[in-house]
């Protein structure tokens, strides 16, 4: 599945994954069930979760610890949204974000 690691050197083949299904700007992708959303756009390819507000330019992952806010995205109409740690959930609706919180 995209980019997901599936079987490690070290750690094996995952076993028993289970997947959710998201809509991801309109477009429905799978995610593994308990993962943070930022994982899953990156398993799947998407490494730009908003657009800053005065020059327009692309953010994504840099902390992956909930402390900056390079990844927030709108996450079932809620803004601002820190995708680095928070969960997928069966039918959620995450949208890329512009500036301080307007939809693509």
């Amino acid at each position: 599945m995209g980019e997901r690691v599936e079987e490690h050197v070290i750690l094996g083949q995952e076993k028993d994954m289970e997947y959710v299904n998201i809509i991801v700007d309109g477009k429905p992708l799978k995610a593994k069930k308990g993962e943070m959303i930022l994982a899953a756009l990156l398993a799947n390819g998407i490494i730009i979760n908003r657009y800053t507000k005065k020059r327009h330019e692309p953010r994504g992952l840099f902390c992956g610890i909930g402390q900056c806010t390079d990844c927030v995205m709108v996450v079932n109409g809620h803004l601002n949204v820190r995708t680095c740690v928070t969960p997928v959930e069966d039918g959620m609706t995450v949208e890329t974000q512009i500036g301080l919180g307007k939809n693509v």
